[in-house]
């Protein structure tokens, strides 16, 4: 029998009741340094980008007395994004944001911008005092617990440039904690666009069950923080206090209790985490390897993000509502806040947060004891005693609209994210989907044919790296029709999909929007194929949550044993640990296109029983015959280490991925592997 080392998993008394809403780069935390490519395609991004702004094109609308800031260049499927910011006379333009994506080359493919009119020349001397604005703010809430700060800024969101007090402030409005920000003008004292950055979730999804979760030891005290997110944990929220203790179990069991409500919690986020990068290439759910902590404890039957928390209420049954769709979306709200142009306006925030709850759902994969996917929000926590709270394939059933209408941006944004939900449904799944799904059916009476949740989720997550400030239902239709561009420049199938889709949900053309011919050229050079064939990732089963199938493995090593801790899901690879002599293998075999840049990344943990410096115990890792590295008990360590490994000179073959583990006479070694990826770029 395998030698146990520290197990992260619910314990079974506690799993009998589990029942219980910017900028990216590829890669989770802890990331290995860029391959050259990478590295090179940013570079050549951020150069290109320079040199245009420098000559000032006419979309960019800039005076004279403009200046740009660029952020840092973001990734995803061979497409850079270079995000900017713009000054006026030195102040901060609130609407001045845009986006140009280029390609590998830095040859720009799109540019996303906000500002429509140029700001000339507009006086920055306020009549009106940073006091007098910021009593307006006040009044735009019931009460104010803390003024964070008040900045003069150029606002250009609205029908002319305006100089104006930009104040952001804690309290409570009518719907309950809320952290607002308030331009007022500073020249007439009138009130020009309040932010929300507080956006409310409504709790979803089904409770987990029996889980694994990644958690922190600290000398003999474990913590419900993930040892490899940053900031990513779980806490009580009446003191904001990390749930810990001397053992590794977790929760009791009663839905009621908060400890089984970050069991929840803490799980859902580490799927999200997981789904964001084996799916979208994305860096943890802040871009850059981090998260947010999560706080159960509100008592209010709601969920919400506000910028440097997730708060997790209640539902009418005294029930913590943190189930994988709750948390999920919460936490897309912090994507959404973190992605260029910040949290999506004009009613569109919430249906961008219920594509990724729906898409983590989807990911986990869970059984129907679970939550099994499907496109209903909240239908098994029973928020208020009334079933599900919104219907992604059929939004009118719960009383929202199907279908988009000019009155959509000043609809209540629960409501108002109807038609966006319903698009998203008909782009993933169609009208009449042959996988069990339900029918949707169309505004227009068309048929549509998805493309599934994980394109979709795609589509959707590129159209957000072109996001501004000015976004609206209007501007999503472009971004996700050039973001299908983007991703499948070689076709028009996806594109068409598309555009279908907002078509059968009633979203209008826009005039210049893109454009694409089913007569794109193919290369036809071996060495260079169609850029639509290098991306994605080629391992089946790659985090092993099948079970024993698509890898050829020796008996046992693709298991679900809490014996040891999977880096994310149920399922690992585990060679070894038998503490005799004894060898254990995993391999699969993956066709990689010729002209192709290839990489292979796995999780790897290793402990022992093993001491010093002698190596005893072994694992070697090949690609195409040819070893890429080996370890050993000496490269023993705490937690899950990322490796990762370019294989691009096995492009044009079909090479076979091995794992080999060999373990001497005594004292276990156990190789641990998860969540691998063969990824085309």
């Amino acid at each position: 029998m395998k030698l146990s080392p520290r197990l992260v998993a619910l314990s079974g008394a506690a799993a009998a009741g589990l029942v219980a809403a910017g900028t990216a780069v590829a890669v989770q935390a802890a990331p290995p340094s860029p391959t050259p490519d990478t590295a090179q395609a940013r570079t050549l991004a951020a150069s290109s980008a320079s040199a245009l702004v420098a000559s000032r094109p006419g979309y960019l609308h800039a005076s004279s007395d403009e200046a740009f800031v660029q952020q840092p260049v973001i990734t995803s499927e061979g497409t850079q994004y270079v995000p900017y910011e713009r000054t006026y006379r030195g102040l901060p333009v609130t609407g001045g944001d845009f986006v140009l994506a280029t390609d590998s080359a830095g040859n720009l493919k799109y540019a996303s911008v906000a500002q429509q009119r140029s700001i000339g020349s507009l006086a920055t001397t306020p009549k009106l005092k940073a006091t007098a604005a910021e009593k307006t703010a006040r009044a735009q809430l019931k009460s104010v617990s803390t003024v964070e700060g008040t900045a003069l800024v150029v606002y250009t969101l609205g029908s002319t440039p305006a100089l104006a007090w930009e104040t952001t402030l804690r309290g409570t409005d009518a719907e309950g904690p809320s952290r607002l920000t308030v331009d007022v003008d500073a020249v007439t004292g009138k009130v020009l666009r309040t932010q929300e950055h507080i956006v409310h979730g409504s709790g979803s999804g089904a409770w987990n069950g029996p889980v694994t979760l990644n958690t922190t030891l600290s000398g003999s005290t474990y913590s419900m923080r993930d040892p490899s997110v940053t900031n990513q944990s779980c806490q009580d929220a009446a003191n904001n206090t990390t749930f810990s203790g001397p053992d590794d179990a977790w929760g009791n069991g009663t839905a009621t209790n908060k400890e089984t409500g970050c069991v929840d919690a803490l799980f859902a986020a580490q799927t999200e985490h997981k789904m964001l990068s084996q799916w979208l290439g994305r860096n943890g759910a802040n871009g850059s390897g981090g998260a947010w902590p999560i706080r159960v404890g509100l008592n209010d039957q709601n969920a919400y993000y506000d910028g440097t928390q997730v708060q997790i209420g209640k539902n009418t049954a005294g029930q913590w509502i943190s189930s994988l769709d709750v948390v999920a979306h919460e936490i897309g709200h912090g994507i959404d806040d973190n992605t260029p142009g910040g949290i999506s306006g004009n009613g569109t925030q919430e249906f961008v947060a219920d594509t990724f709850g729906a898409a983590t759902e989807w990911f986990a994969n869970e059984p129907s004891t679970y939550d099994a996917p499907d496109f209903l929000v909240g239908e098994k926590i029973n928020l208020v005693g009334s079933g599900p709270i919104r219907n992604m394939y059929n939004p009118a059933t719960l009383g929202d609209p199907n279908c988009y209408s000019s009155s959509i941006p000043s609809t209540e944004v629960h409501a108002a994210a109807g038609p966006g939900n319903h698009w998203f449904y008909l782009l993933a799944m169609g009208s009449n989907p042959t996988n069990g799904q339900p029918t949707s059916s169309t505004c227009n009476g068309s048929t549509v044919t998805g493309l599934g949740i994980q394109k979709a989720m795609k589509i959707m997550y590129n159209a957000m790296l072109l996001k501004t400030s000015s976004s609206s239902y209007l501007k999503y239709r472009v971004w996700t029709l050039q973001a299908a561009k983007n991703l499948y420049p070689t076709g028009c199938t996806e594109f068409n999909t598309v555009k279908a889709a907002w078509n059968a949900v009633s979203v209008p053309a826009q005039t210049g929007e893109p454009t694409c011919s089913s007569t794109t050229p193919t290369p036809t050079t071996t060495t260079t194929p169609p850029s639509g064939t290098c991306s994605g990732q080629k391992l089946v089963n790659p985090g092993f949550e099948s079970g024993n199938v698509s890898w050829t493995a020796s008996s046992g090593v693709i298991t679900n044993s809490s014996s040891q801790a999977a880096h994310g899901g149920s399922y690992k690879a585990w060679l070894d640990g038998y503490g005799s002599t004894h060898t254990d293998t995993l391999s699969q075999s993956v066709s990689i296109p010729a002209g192709c840049r290839a990489t292979l990344s796995f999780y790897l943990h290793i402990d022992t029983a093993e001491s010093g410096s002698t190596v005893y115990d072994r694992l070697t890792v090949k690609a195409g015959g040819s070893t890429l590295a080996t370890y050993s008990n000496v490269n023993a360590a705490a937690g899950y280490v990322l490796k990762s490994f370019d294989v691009s000179s096995l492009a044009g073959t079909t090479a076979t991925i091995s794992f080999s583990g060999v373990e001497d006479s005594s004292l276990q070694t156990s190789f641990v592997v998860d969540d691998t990826a063969l990824t085309l770029s």
